[in-house]
């Protein structure tokens, strides 16, 4: 077997050769009269050999060579263009001779164009039979082996340019993404939301609990951080009057790395006024829904083997019945860091390292994610959340340490996070402080004190619905990806040794 050495020389020769033929490795420009593989496939992907020669249909194509067949005087090369391929019936009575002569050099993951009429093989395959060919740019490197692909994982994310040009499922998983942040868009324009850009460079990082990360402005000298959220900044609109906005963009939060996280990832946030929590779980149930249409063609799904229908509407359930059900743990009743530990200690719940955990809200949100959030496979809003987890939520009315909140759960896994938006700037205040008296005890992930929000808020602010949905999972459900790298198209990895 060639060493890669040698087939990168070889490769090179090729290229030497071609160009003592006369022929341009890296022309500036492809025919104008091109028309896309797919456009051709979907006009004329069913036509029998009949009704390809009453059409008499001509065509240019461009696309990268995937595959060559010769025999002697004839020859079939497939080409590929926007994840659709076309054969080419090359024929060296048809060509001019320096063509012909010219296409015995070229190899597979070079780029090409042909000019020529569609026909029906023998064989039955739609095919361009080409008068014209000509040469678009050089591959000094071979694509994976055609049968098998880019088949190994680390070489998939770190080459995703050959994963999705050789894996027509890894292609498939970022058109639907694709589709799906399309269908986002569609669903909040049409209901009078404005798409807006907030900073992504911030002098005070906020609006989740999360550890930032920092960078110095050299021309201000000062300290700022990639942002963790657009919550603070969103609000703010909402204060400036913009009734119902809305951001795509990405966020940054420095933690760990695994099936649902990375350091960068992608965000919606959208903010209505004049709205609550129950608002917002409409919204994400027509929302998501209508992504599944638009990515799927349909609201149902499997998912591990279990169907999932994304359709209205998704059930209700309160995190303190769910907890108690899963775990026999009373967070009602173990309200204090110390009876709560006692609690989990007592219940049995694995995976809970209950020291390192520094506040009783962080130990109820570890006893969620350990004991129930994996049995939520179907759609379900979870609803009612301790208020110290929860620093920018309104109070229950009825239970001022439950905030209005909801997560939206599908297939074990949060997308997405709501609430009755904190309106009051004295409320708020107070939750900031304990927000500081938390990182003051260890909590890393705890947000600093924010003077301009409360300014702002101090300004009034009207009832309003939040929400936030990580778009890389909603993509995983989707796509059926069961890791956050298989529906981003270039994911943080670790450093090759």
């Amino acid at each position: 077997m060639a060493t890669e050495a040698e087939i990168l020389a070889a490769r090179r020769r090729a290229a030497e050769a071609l160009r003592a033929a006369g022929v341009e490795l890296f022309p500036a420009r492809a025919p104008r009269d091109r028309t896309a593989i797919p456009e051709i496939l979907a006009r004329f992907g069913t036509a029998d050999a009949a009704a390809l020669e009453r059409a008499n249909a001509s065509f240019c194509v461009a696309g990268r060579v995937v595959a060559v067949r010769s025999f002697g005087k004839m020859a079939f090369a497939t080409v590929q263009s926007d994840g659709e391929r076309l054969q080419l019936w090359l024929r060296k009575d048809k060509l001019d001779a320096a063509a012909w002569q010219q296409f015995q050099l070229y190899e597979v993951g070079d780029f090409a164009w042909a000019r020529g009429v569609l026909v029906r093989t023998q064989k039955g395959e739609l095919s361009l039979e080409a008068h014209e060919l000509g040469f678009l740019a050089k591959s000094l490197r071979p694509l994976p082996e055609k049968w098998h692909g880019l088949v190994d994982v680390e070489a998939r994310y770190r080459q995703r340019y050959l994963d999705v040009l050789t894996n027509p499922d890894s292609r498939r998983a970022f058109l639907i993404r694709s589709r799906m942040i399309s269908a986002m868009r569609e669903y909040l324009d049409t209901r009078g939301f404005l798409e807006v850009e907030t900073p992504i460079l911030q002098p005070i990082y906020g609006g989740a609990h999360a550890r930032p990360f920092t960078t110095h402005h050299h021309t201000y000298d000062r300290e700022l951080f990639l942002r963790i959220s657009f919550e603070l900044y969103l609000k703010r609109l909402i204060v400036g009057g913009f009734d119902r906005v809305y951001e795509i963009g990405r966020d940054f939060r420095n933690e760990g790395i695994d099936r649902k996280h990375n350091p960068e990832f992608t965000m919606l946030e959208v903010y209505q006024a004049y709205a609550d929590y129950h608002d917002m779980m409409e919204l994400v149930e027509g929302m998501v829904a209508l992504c599944a249409e638009r990515a799927l063609g349909t609201p149902k799904l499997e998912r591990d083997g279990v169907p999932i229908d994304l359709s209205q509407p998704w059930p209700r359930r309160k995190m303190v019945d769910l907890i108690r059900d899963a775990s026999g743990i009373d967070i009602s009743r173990a309200s204090d860091l110390e009876s709560l530990r006692a609690a989990v200690k007592d219940s049995g719940v694995p995976n809970i390292e209950l020291e390192a955990i520094p506040t009783w809200a962080g130990l109820v949100d570890a006893v969620f994610s350990e004991a129930v959030e994996p049995s939520l496979v179907a759609p379900t809003f979870v609803v009612d959340y301790p208020a110290e987890l929860s620093p920018l939520a309104k109070r229950d009315p009825a239970n001022p340490r439950m905030v209005e909140r909801f997560e939206g759960f599908i297939g074990g896994m949060e997308i997405c996070n709501a609430f009755s938006e904190l309106n009051d700037p004295d409320d708020q205040r107070v939750r900031f402080a304990e927000q500081a008296e938390a990182s003051r005890k260890g909590d890393a992930e705890a947000q600093p004190l924010d003077e301009d929000f409360l300014r702002a808020l101090e300004h009034g602010m009207p009832p309003t619905g939040g929400m936030g949905l990580g778009v890389g999972r909603l993509a995983m459900i989707l796509a059926g990806a069961s890791h956050l790298r298989e529906v981003k198209l270039f994911p943080h990895l670790r450093p090759r040794e």
